[in-house]
């Protein structure tokens, strides 16, 4: 008998080949690929995906805080879990902000903007009046609230966001945005006073980071390019201002470009922290096994907490931080893009673009390809300021993306089974909206 004509021949053939003569799994795994980006289309994605990475890098910052924080402590004196403590209570406190946030409207907000600016332009002034603004390496930043430092710039970067968008979506609604000039202004000034404030304290990188919200805004309102790129230039040329007039600025960018001396010196944060880094492998030394941050590694629990995540969890645990930022970004501009209003469609926008371009500008300065410039990572690094504010900003991402279109009928339509009733109980569960 022919091998063809055996029985069973033909249908194992079929099996080899695939439909079609395609190779094997190729159809099942354009089925997992539909499936996937089937998840990606469905109305709560972007509101799942911010919790969840929002809930994952929460983790991973109490796990690194605890991590560096506690050789710091024992050095200076502290109990071993002070600082650890402190970021556990940050946490505490942020979320049942971040869960109001999630369970207000965006009117809410609006109402909101024009108070968050004035709090915000008051709190830094406060901090350049001797007695009450707080310095530490040169820079006041901080007001005392009691023995609690709090730093009103990470609320100016939330009040600029919030009152820039109010403020356009009022001007769309008018139907002035045809004109340049109600394009920018009270937007331009505005933020020019919030920059000011903060540079004045000398706080470069959160100041880049009130332009880039700032040219966010506009690029999402529709911003004719020449207009655009004209306001692009003004902020860079600004920028290199801020740099040159300022002789540690400027001593920090050539020691950027030109970097000399040895890991003790000068630039013994940049170096350590790629010694830190590159020692990590691609597995990383293990969780609280680094050496870096016994000293070798300044503000190892704030600024240069990726260079410890880069050598206890090596490559492996870097690229995976990183992915979680991407996803937040992906989700924060999907709400943005699939908002129904202005407001929410800019506000959206400009929270995301804040909160990755932050991540950006730390994970950047840690590697070596930007110059440090202070800024912490974000809910991962020690700082109740920085925390309480980007959990209030995602909090108000979960609200808008628990408006996208179909979101409130899937949220209604969700079983009554025990997690989804513990979904209900903190508050996640679905809502009545009217009789």
């Amino acid at each position: 008998m022919r091998s063809s004509d055996r029985p069973g021949t033909a249908e194992r053939a079929a099996g080899l080949t695939g439909t079609g003569g395609e190779p094997p799994g190729a159809a099942g795994a354009r089925g997992r690929a539909a499936a996937w980006l089937a998840l990606l289309d469905r109305p709560l994605t972007s509101y799942y995906l911010l919790l969840g990475i929002t809930v994952l890098l929460l983790g991973l910052g109490l796990v690194m805080v605890l991590s560096t924080s506690s050789v710091q402590d024992l050095s200076n004196g502290l109990p071993p879990y002070a600082d650890f403590r402190k970021q556990v209570l940050g946490v505490a406190a942020g979320l049942p902000v971040m869960w109001l946030a999630a369970r207000s409207s965006p009117k809410l907000f609006r109402a909101a903007a024009y108070p968050l600016l004035a709090v915000a332009v008051l709190g830094l002034a406060l901090t350049l009046v001797p007695g009450v603004g707080v310095a530490q390496n040169g820079a006041a930043r901080w007001i005392a609230i009691g023995s609690l430092p709090v730093q009103p710039s990470e609320f100016a970067k939330l009040a600029l966001v919030v009152w820039g968008a109010d403020l356009l979506a009022r001007k769309e609604r008018l139907g002035q945005l045809g004109d340049w000039r109600h394009l920018l202004v009270p937007l331009m000034p505005g933020a020019g006073l919030l920059c000011m404030l903060v540079i004045v304290g000398d706080d470069l990188g959160t100041t880049l980071i009130l332009l880039g919200i700032f040219l966010a805004l506009l690029w999402v309102i529709g911003t004719p390019g020449r207009l655009f790129t004209g306001m692009l230039m003004l902020m860079a040329l600004v920028t290199v201002l801020l740099i040159v007039v300022s002789t540690y600025r400027f001593r920090r960018l050539t020691s950027f470009l030109n970097p000399q001396g040895g890991p003790l010196g000068p630039n013994m944060q940049e170096i350590q922290g790629k010694y830190a880094i590159g020692s990590g492998g691609l597995f990383g030394v293990g969780l609280g096994a680094g050496r870096a941050k016994w000293g070798w590694v300044p503000e190892a629990t704030s600024d240069f907490i990726f260079a410890i995540i880069g050598e206890e969890l090596g490559l492996v645990g870097t690229l995976c931080v990183c992915a979680l930022y991407g996803g937040l970004a992906y989700a924060g501009l999907r709400v943005s893009r699939r908002a129904r209003d202005t407001f929410t469609r800019l506000a959206a926008a400009a929270a995301t673009i804040w909160i990755v371009l932050q991540a950006m500008v730390n994970i950047g300065a840690v590697i070596g390809v930007l110059p440090p410039e202070g800024v912490p990572l974000p809910l991962v690094s020690a700082g109740l300021s920085s925390l309480l504010v980007t959990m209030a900003a995602l909090g108000m991402l979960m609200s808008f993306a628990r408006r996208e279109p179909g979101a409130r009928e899937a949220l209604a339509a969700r079983g009554p089974r025990l997690p989804r009733r513990a979904l209900g109980w903190l508050g996640l569960g679905p809502q009545r909206h009217g009789p």
